[in-house]
C-alpha cells in the first residue's frame, strides 16, 4: 500500500529544521493580531506579552491537532495553524465599545461553536470547486499575501525607525538573494532548509550592520505556564456573538480554501469528510482559546507557499513546527529570540513563498479548459475581487456591516465570486441554449 504524499516521515533532526522554518515564516503573522487588539484594550506590556504567548501557544495546538487529527478532528494535512487576521477590525471594535476582552471572548466562544455545527455543511461544497474555482482562490491567497511580505521589507510598521529606508530594502533583498542562490546551487538538503538558512545569515549580516538588536532577549521571564482566563470570565453579549459568526463564515470559507490549497499543492485528494474534520479542528481550537487568553484559529497561508517551495509535504513537519510553538509558548525567552530576527529578513523570505503560493494557483490554472466558454471571463472577474481590498482596502467602508466582513478579505471574496460565477456560466443551463457547457476542470 502507498504511503500518502503527507504520511511521509523524516528523522526528528531534519523535521524539527524544517518545522522551524514553518514557524519562521507565519511568526510575524501570528504575533500581529493579539498585538493590535492588546494596544487597542489598552494593556500593558506585561499583558501583551501573555497575549503573545498565549496566541503561540493556542496556535501550536491547534497545529498538532489539524496534522496529526483525533477522531473526528483534523485534516491529518501540513497545515499549519495561527491567529487569523479576519476578524482583527470586528473585535477592535467590540474590544473598544466598553465591553473589553470578556465581550470579545465570549463572543468567539460561542460564535466559534456555531461554526462548528455547521461545519459538516462545508463538507458538501467540495463539487463546487473545480480547477477553475481553486487555481483562482489559490493564486489569490498567494496575491494577498504581498503586501505583508512589503511590509516587511520596508521594516514592519511605519512608527518604527527607518521605515522603507534602503537599508531595510536592501536587507530583504539580500536574504531573497539567498534563498534563490541555495535553491539554485544547494544540494536537495540545502534546498529544503533554503528558508532557514537565508534568514540565518540574512540575521548576521543585519547583526553586523547594525540592522539587528538581541539584547532585549535576556530580559523578561525565561518560562511562563500559560494562564486560563486571566482577563476574566467571557461575557456572551448577543450583537458581539453575531458579529463574529459572520468572522466565522469568513474563516470557514478561506479554511476550506486552504484544505484545497495545500491538497493541490502536496497532490493528495480530499474529500469532503476531510474537509469537515478540517473545519471541526478550526473551530474546537478557536471555541477553546478563549479560555487561554487568545483569539480565533485559522489555517496560514503563508505556510503553504513553503509547502509548495520546498517539496516537504509531511504533516509530521508541520506538527514538529507546532511543537515548538508550543514550547515558544512555555518559553518566553525562545519567543524574544525570534522576535528580534529583523523584519527585513522575513520579507525577503516572503517575497518567493508567497509568489510561490500565487504561481501554485497559476499552474492549476493551466489545467482549465479556456475554449469557447466563460472561464477566462470567470477566473478574470474572481482575481479582480480578490485584488480590490488589497489595493483599495476602503473600498467598502460605506458599505453594511456583514458586506465589509465578507468582502474585506480577498480569499473570501475570490472564493465567493468564482464560486458563484462558475455556478452561472458553468452549472446553470443558459435560456435556449442547446446544451449545458461542461464544468471547468
Amino acid at each position: 500500500m502507498s504511503v500518502r504524499p503527507e504520511d511521509t516521515r523524516y528523522p526528528a533532526g531534519k523535521a524539527f529544521a524544517w518545522g522551524l522554518q514553518h514557524v519562521l515564516t507565519m511568526y510575524g503573522g501570528i504575533i500581529a493580531p493579539p498585538l493590535i487588539i492588546g494596544a487597542a484594550a489598552g494593556l500593558n506590556a506585561s499583558q501583551l506579552g501573555m497575549l503573545v504567548t498565549a496566541a503561540l501557544f493556542v496556535s501550536g495546538c491547534a497545529t498538532l491537532l489539524q496534522a496529526l487529527g483525533l477522531p473526528g478532528f483534523g485534516a491529518r494535512l501540513p497545515l499549519v495553524q495561527g491567529v487569523s487576521f479576519a476578524g482583527v477590525a470586528t473585535m477592535v471594535t467590540l474590544v473598544t465599545g466598553g465591553g473589553g476582552l470578556p465581550v470579545v471572548f465570549g463572543a468567539i466562544i460561542a460564535s466559534s461553536l456555531i461554526g462548528l455545527l455547521i461545519a459538516p455543511l462545508f463538507a458538501h461544497i467540495i463539487r463546487f470547486f473545480p480547477p477553475l474555482v481553486t487555481g483562482t482562490v489559490i493564486a489569490v491567497i498567494g496575491l494577498s499575501l504581498m503586501p505583508v511580505a512589503a511590509r516587511w521589507a520596508m521594516g514592519g510598521s511605519p512608527q518604527l525607525p527607518g521605515w522603507g529606508s534602503p537599508h531595510h530594502i536592501g536587507l530583504a533583498a539580500l536574504t531573497l538573494a539567498l534563498v534563490l542562490l541555495f535553491n539554485r546551487v544547494g544540494s536537495a538538503a540545502i534546498k529544503r532548509l533554503a528558508v532557514l538558512l537565508a534568514m540565518a545569515v540574512g540575521t548576521v549580516i543585519a547583526l553586523f550592520t547594525g540592522q539587528a538588536d538581541f539584547s532585549a532577549v535576556a530580559q523578561g521571564q525565561w518560562l511562563a505556564l500559560p494562564g486560563m482566563l486571566n482577563f476574566g470570565m467571557p461575557v456572551f453579549d448577543v450583537a458581539a456573538i453575531v458579529s463574529m459568526t459572520l468572522i466565522v463564515l469568513v474563516l470557514l470559507t478561506e479554511t476550506t480554501a486552504g484544505l484545497l490549497a495545500v491538497s493541490d499543492i502536496i497532490g493528495s485528494e480530499v474529500d469532503g469528510k476531510r474537509i469537515t474534520r478540517g473545519l471541526r479542528a478550526d473551530m474546537l481550537t478557536s471555541a477553546l482559546a478563549p479560555l487561554f487568553n487568545s483569539f480565533p484559529q485559522s489555517a496560514f497561508a503563508q505556510n503553504i507557499g513553503l509547502v509548495a517551495m520546498t517539496g516537504v509535504k509531511s504533516r509530521f513537519v508541520v506538527a514538529a513546527g507546532g511543537v515548538i510553538l508550543v514550547l515558544l509558548g512555555f518559553f518566553p525567552l525562545l519567543g524574544r529570540v525570534v522576535a528580534a530576527i529583523p523584519m527585513p529578513v522575513l520579507g525577503g523570505a516572503g517575497v518567493v513563498l508567497f509568489g510561490t503560493v500565487a504561481a501554485s494557483g497559476i499552474r492549476t490554472l493551466a489545467k482549465v479548459d479556456y475554449k469557447d466558454n466563460m472561464n477566462l471571463v470567470i477566473v478574470a472577474t474572481s482575481i479582480a475581487f480578490g485584488m480590490i481590498p488589497i489595493v483599495m482596502p476602503s473600498f467598502y467602508d460605506q458599505f453594511p456591516g456583514w458586506v465589509r466582513t465578507i468582502f474585506h478579505s480577498g480569499i473570501s471574496a475570490a472564493c465567493l465570486v468564482s464560486v458563484t460565477l462558475n455556478l452561472l456560466f458553468n452549472r446553470v443551463k443558459a435560456p435556449h441554449a442547446e446544451k449545458v457547457i461542461t464544468p471547468a476542470g
